[in-house]
């Protein structure tokens, strides 16, 4: 192999040190990001109208419970017929002919993000039948997913981390598998492949860190604020510069590997955990219904690149609410330094009245509850707002162009 750009982009060393740097900056950006201490609703971006479609605003008739029930499987079903005939099929294989997305390869993740859009498009269609009956604004699907920011983003952190913790696993064991570079790591290499190691030390890993981690995020054991002290705290540029560099590296991860963008080589990479690169699985056969019999196969890299593009979802999420962030949305306000206070009690946060999610309010005027002021009963962070300008914010495109 010639040592030119290619042999040293998509080096074992130069892919697994962007596979673990993304694991370090999610955790990062979930520590320094204002949101995640944020007492307000979350709302997410077609992601929250599906969310909130299947799992809350259910109206009291049981009429209504009947058709919001009816109308969100049938988006789902109607997602996946869609996705695997329509789009995967038809638009990726035969209208466009993308190689990567030959015979039946990576249909499982068209399918799933064909039920989200059609999730969202049939949550429209459930909101035309609640405007036409009148009085039912309250059941409305928005992007509201009816849990707090402070909440959803602990779940987003748990979840990148699994996604994140999985997909650099999967990337060392390619690096310790295959044989492109035959000259490196050739002891860590023997030593992979000896009897059950790869296997035994990615279930005692994951289930060691993983239980670390969500005791950690969940119970708020480790303050990021009281550990760093300030140290180099971050403003709302500096934030989406960052949440930019995740998404590159995201892309990257997938650029990387061997095979790309075709995904046509011959090597099998065995899934993590597991001793085989597939899991297959035989769907129940009725003859009256199907006229053959059909098997689930999921494939190593597409099971790989599938948990990269979930967490692609959570990771822009992340990216939107860097560049658009504004501190009274999320019941928080600005004090002395541009530091960055979160409020907790209920009441301010009934309305977001700007006058009183406000430095100048809280900290003049006494909670009768606590006979404090209201800035002491508030949440101290050290990361900033400067109030910079969107047009700053948007350099941060700079990095994915």
């Amino acid at each position: 192999m010639d040592k030119d750009f290619r042999y040293y982009f998509q080096h074992p060393w130069s892919r697994l040190v962007v596979a673990y740097l993304v694991i370090f900056f999610n955790f990062l950006i979930f520590a320094e990001d204002p949101v995640s201490h944020s007492q307000t609703e979350a709302n997410v971006i077609v992601v929250g109208n599906c969310f909130s479609f299947v799992t809350n605003k259910y109206p009291e008739g049981g009429g209504w419970r009947f058709l919001k029930v009816f109308l969100w499987l049938l988006a789902i079903l109607t997602g996946l017929i869609a996705g695997k005939f329509l789009f995967h099929q038809r638009l990726f294989g035969q209208l466009l002919r993308l190689k990567m997305f030959r015979e039946d390869h990576g249909s499982w993740m068209t399918m799933f993000f064909s039920t989200i859009l059609f999730l969202f498009i049939f949550s429209h269609i459930y909101n035309l039948f609640l405007i036409m009956a009148g009085n039912m604004s309250a059941y409305i699907i928005t992007d509201f997913m009816g849990i707090r920011n402070e909440n959803f983003m602990k779940v987003a952190a748990v979840g990148t981390w699994m996604g994140d913790f999985v997909t650099a696993w999967m990337v060392t064991d390619m690096m310790l598998q295959d044989k492109p570079y035959p000259d490196w790591g050739k002891s860590a290499r023997a030593f992979w492949k000896k009897g059950n190691i790869r296997i035994i030390l990615f279930w005692t890993v994951l289930f060691t860190l993983t239980s670390v981690v969500v005791l950690v995020i969940t119970t708020d054991w480790i303050s990021w604020d009281k550990l760093n002290r300030g140290f180099l705290p971050s403003d709302e540029v500096s934030r989406a510069f960052l949440a930019s560099f995740i998404l590159v590296f995201d892309l990257l991860i997938v650029m990387q590997d061997w095979e790309f963008p075709h995904f046509m080589g011959d090597v099998e990479v065995n899934l993590p955990g597991l001793p085989s690169a597939h899991m297959q699985f035989k769907v129940p056969y009725f003859q009256k219904v199907l006229k053959e019999e059909y098997h689930i196969h999921i494939t190593g890299k597409w099971f790989n690149y599938g948990i990269i593009f979930l967490v692609l979802i959570l990771d822009l999420n992340m990216w939107k609410n860097q560049i658009f962030y504004k501190p009274h949305e999320y019941g928080q306000y600005i004090g002395p330094g541009q530091k960055i206070y979160t409020v907790k009690d209920s009441e301010s946060l009934k309305d977001l009245n700007r006058t009183k999610l406000s430095w100048e309010w809280r900290s003049n005027n006494t909670n009768p509850l606590t006979n404090r002021t209201y800035a002491e009963g508030d949440m101290f962070l050290h990361s900033r707002f400067t109030g910079s300008s969107l047009d700053v914010k948007c350099l941060a495109f700079i990095p994915k162009n």
